[in-house]
């Protein structure tokens, strides 16, 4: 019993010195890596919001564990001198409130994002999402066909797959993972690691210089932020399956852009279907280019920015 009873109180002191520095860790990530933009109440809700620029609205919607740091590194720079640019942290992530426990659908995302969008002005943006993001715009783009003038889906996931469930998401995803797992990986996993890791998902391209320093890597490994992005990343399968037999009802000029070295997100799985499934797209394969496009050719992304508004009548 006096076993026992050691065991207990070291488990519990092991757990509440894990909490002390998962705590800790947040607060150094959120004091290296503050807001940047103004905050939106949207039904209280709030939802973060960097603009830049001026002239048409494009709304950038980024993908899994990031946030609007990812969108401001290279594209919105690129085409804030002829647009609008308004990136928005999704529910859970960066400095947008989660949207209860489930992790948000993408259907529940876009329609949050939208009217983050509509509050601040821009009624028909074109929608740009890159890889996770890209789902969202796409549901942003069957659910609110009168809410946007084009789409612009970037390595985007888009039609099933077969591939199962990376065991990290399976695990975090799940109420014991949620509970226990995340706050360990919080405050054990350094920084350090989340940057190393950045290599597989820019391959075969190198992480741009002072991308890691720009992105904020501490910011993804926050509780609030694993546990929203390990739900999304669980549920995007079935919502997917949901959504793609819609994409006909498209009807706004969609201009795909992947690369064809892309790994995480499969052309072949995804955007080529897509092409065939959005009348009127327009899909453009970057050669040799891996899943970051909007970060390594951030110019031929902006590029088919530019040809979405021409094709909307926004240019």
């Amino acid at each position: 019993m006096r076993v026992l009873v050691i065991l207990l109180v070291l488990a519990a002191l092991f757990w509440a010195v894990t909490l002390w520095r998962a705590a800790r860790h947040e607060a150094r990530a959120e004091a290296a890596f503050p807001p940047t933009g103004q905050f939106l109440e949207i039904d209280g809700t709030r939802v973060h919001a960097v603009v830049s620029g001026s002239g048409p609205d494009v709304v950038l919607i980024h993908g899994s564990s990031g946030s609007t740091r990812d969108m401001t590194f290279r594209l919105a720079p690129a085409l804030a001198d002829r647009f609008r640019v308004i990136a928005l942290d999704r529910p859970g992530l960066g400095y947008t409130d989660r949207i209860g426990q489930g992790g948000a659908s993408i259907a529940q995302q876009a329609d949050l994002l939208r009217r983050a969008a509509q509050e601040l002005g821009a009624e028909r943006p074109i929608v740009l999402g890159h890889s996770y993001g890209g789902a969202v715009a796409l549901a942003w783009a069957v659910n609110h066909p009168d809410a946007l003038s084009a789409l612009v889906p970037v390595a985007s996931p888009s039609h099933p797959w077969d591939t199962p469930l990376d065991p990290l998401y399976r695990v975090t995803s799940s109420a014991p993972g949620s509970a226990v797992v995340i706050p360990m990986l919080t405050a054990y996993v350094p920084d350090s690691y989340v940057e190393s890791t950045l290599a597989s998902v820019f391959d075969p391209q190198d992480v741009p210089e002072g991308y890691a320093a720009h992105f904020g890597p501490g910011l993804s490994l926050r509780r609030t932020a694993m546990r929203a992005n390990a739900r999304q990343r669980a549920n995007l399968l079935a919502e997917i399956e949901a959504l793609h037999g819609r994409y006909g009802d498209i009807a706004v000029p969609t201009e795909i852009v992947h690369g064809t070295a892309d790994t995480t997100v499969g052309l072949s799985i995804h955007s080529q279907p897509l092409l065939a499934a959005v009348p009127g797209a327009v899909l453009t394969r970057l050669e040799g280019i891996g899943h970051m496009a909007h970060q390594v050719e951030p110019d031929a992304v902006a590029a088919a920015v530019d040809r979405a508004a021409a094709r909307a009548g926004l240019r």
